[in-house]
């Protein structure tokens, strides 16, 4: 497990709408480097599917899946060559896309190019046409996720692996190169208490869906960590990283969204999901659609981004250091 710093603050990677270019990602990531925030984390999204009975493909998701969506990992790897200490994460990967031994050779690249700054969050998947998209059946999803995350785990932290099991075999092999961290440094995400008492006995920690409440936080926070303890394992190391979707706009009256509102609104939801057990947060505007809608302008989605970045960066905020 790396090192980390209680109520430590990162920053979404630009992923989507026009203003996710290969430069303005990197001028993200530097600036958010420079201010101080611990981490950099993208997500994934196979396809936006243009007729679906799924309500999860809501009208929500239109402005921000106009233009696409980047590919995580290589977004990773090329932002691992423009930065020097800030982690670099992905919230989260859907495990049953990937064969197992392929996807642990890109992580462990991944943490080599990166100086061991990798962290690596895995799920399920919940979309039918991504599924369809991949050859794979929805069905026993959950199976199939917690096989693959043991071939990775042996993969990552054992010089020589081997497995078999229902969905996947891996026959007795020489792992190289090595990763350099250790632990295979894996979150996992889930809004169910069974998928929190999975992290707390499985994972280095949780990680959260992109729309979340305090009280889902601290329901969140107290499955994993229970879980853990049930397990043997200490639960006040697991981490609780919670994916921040950012609104920003004017101050908003009662019963609006966590970090939907002001910048005063949003250091104020930041502190309260401290308070209900996050141990990290990092700020994603990749669903606005004043900053990702068609119509958005990239360059004032990056000048607006890049003000909100300094209004909210760890020194103004009641932290410690994070570097």
């Amino acid at each position: 497990m790396p090192e980390t710093t209680a109520r430590s603050l990162g920053v979404g990677v630009p992923l989507s709408g026009a203003w996710a270019t290969p430069d303005t990602q990197v001028r993200v990531a530097q600036q958010a480097e420079a201010l101080g925030y611990r981490s950099l984390w993208t997500f994934t999204r196979l396809l936006f599917p243009l007729e679906s009975n799924d309500a999860e493909w809501s009208s929500d998701f239109q402005p921000a899946f106009h233009h696409g969506v980047a590919e995580p990992l290589v977004t990773l790897g090329f932002l691992a060559g423009q930065t020097e200490r800030i982690r670099l994460g992905v919230s989260v990967l859907n495990a049953p896309f990937f064969a197992p031994a392929v996807l642990a050779k890109q992580l462990i690249q991944l943490d080599r190019v990166s100086g061991g700054r990798l962290d690596a969050g895995l799920a399920q998947g919940w979309s039918e046409e991504e599924f369809r998209a991949v050859g794979l059946p929805m069905e026993r999803r959950v199976a199939r996720t917690l096989e693959y995350v043991e071939v990775l785990r042996r993969m990552w932290e054992q010089d020589q692996a081997e497995f078999q099991g229902e969905f996947t075999e891996l026959p007795r092999t020489l792992v190289r190169p090595r990763p350099v961290q250790p632990a295979f440094p894996l979150l996992l995400g889930g809004s169910t208490e069974k998928a929190w008492a999975r992290a707390g006995r499985q994972a280095q920690g949780w990680v959260s869906p992109g729309f979340v409440t305090v009280a889902e936080v601290a329901g969140a926070a107290s499955g994993v960590r229970a879980a853990a303890e049930r397990a043997g394992r200490h639960g006040d190391d697991l981490r609780i990283v919670v994916r921040a979707t950012v609104f920003l706009g004017d101050a908003l009256g009662a019963g609006r969204s966590p970090f939907n509102g002001s910048i005063g609104q949003i250091r104020s939801d930041i502190e309260e999901m401290y308070d209900a057990g996050a141990t990290e947060i990092f700020l994603d505007f990749n669903f606005d659609p004043r900053i990702v809608g068609p119509d958005a302008d990239p360059a004032g989605s990056l000048g607006r981004v890049e003000e909100a970045l300094g209004e909210l960066a760890p020194t103004h905020l009641p932290l410690p250091a994070t570097l």
